[in-house]
């Protein structure tokens, strides 16, 4: 009999068994490259804040950045106060200021506005004195601590601060030339030194102001307690002329002038000629 054919099968192998899973991991990898990109290109596009709120959490994510994200002085040097966020600076000052004590019968005396200026903090005055012992430029114990708690919380920002003294209309009482000039001169002068030693810059201070009664604030009223007031006025940064520009222009400006004397010049021959010819 005939041997009987031999068959041979062959069985092919599965596609997972050629390539696998490694297809997933690769697209895995892409995918959360693609994610970190977008976040990268979203963090370019936010404000500082919120970048410097972010890192807070990277940093520590057990509760800086919650600290971060609430507070503008987080940020510190690198943090300017511009028209756009200084209403924010108002809210964490007045923040601050809620933890005082006797935060109840100060509440009438703190007054924060954000003007073309800047943030102007007023601290006005009551009947019997509220941070200010009467008709003298020495600071009471609540005047203290709340210079004391702002001086805090500006000196960690780059921005200017100017501070003004104001007073009313009622003729000063006090013995020889003294007058509201010198009290108002005097109480801002007061604010400024135990603010620097409280935590302003040496250099943060632009200017200290004393307007006795001529800037009121109740016009209608000129010897009303509150028109005898400290201002201070948190100043938003101005872009300044670099040196090189301001450089730059000053040698265009000259070489224009250059350019027109010796026209100047060219033109006096040429006039002479014509005068002769006529001539």
């Amino acid at each position: 009999m005939p041997a009987p054919p031999i068959i041979v099968i062959k069985k092919k192998g599965g596609h997972g068994g050629h390539h696998g899973g490694a297809w997933k991991v690769a697209y895995a990898d892409f995918v959360t490259a693609m994610m970190a990109l977008f976040i990268v290109l979203w963090l370019l596009n936010t404000s500082k804040p919120i970048q410097e709120a972010i890192g807070g959490y990277f940093k520590d994510p057990s509760g800086s950045a919650k600290k971060a994200g609430t507070s503008l002085t987080g940020a510190g040097e690198s943090f300017s106060l511009t028209k756009q966020n200084m209403a924010q600076l108002k809210e964490q000052l007045q923040k601050s200021i809620q933890s005082m004590n006797d935060l109840e019968k100060l509440r009438k005396n703190i007054e924060m506005t954000v003007t073309a200026e800047g943030l102007r903090i007023e601290l006005l005055e009551s009947q019997n004195g509220t941070f200010f012992n009467s008709g003298s430029s020495a600071l009471n114990q609540t005047g203290q601590e709340m210079l004391t708690l702002l001086a805090a919380e500006l000196g960690k920002v780059p921005n200017k601060v100017s501070i003004e003294g104001h007073t009313d209309a009622k003729p000063y009482t006090g013995s020889g030339n003294y007058s509201n000039w010198e009290l108002s001169a005097d109480r801002a002068n007061s604010a400024r030194r135990l603010m620097q030693q409280a935590g302003l810059r040496a250099d943060q201070v632009s200017q200290v102001r004393g307007f006795a009664d001529q800037r009121l604030r109740n016009k209608d009223d000129p010897t009303d307690a509150s028109n005898r007031r400290i201002s201070i006025i948190v100043q938003y940064i101005s872009k300044e002329v670099e040196p090189e520009e301001s450089t730059k222009e000053a040698n265009e400006g000259l070489s224009a002038e250059s350019k027109s004397d010796v026209k100047s010049e060219e033109s006096k021959p040429r006039a002479a000629a014509e005068n002769e010819g006529k001539k």
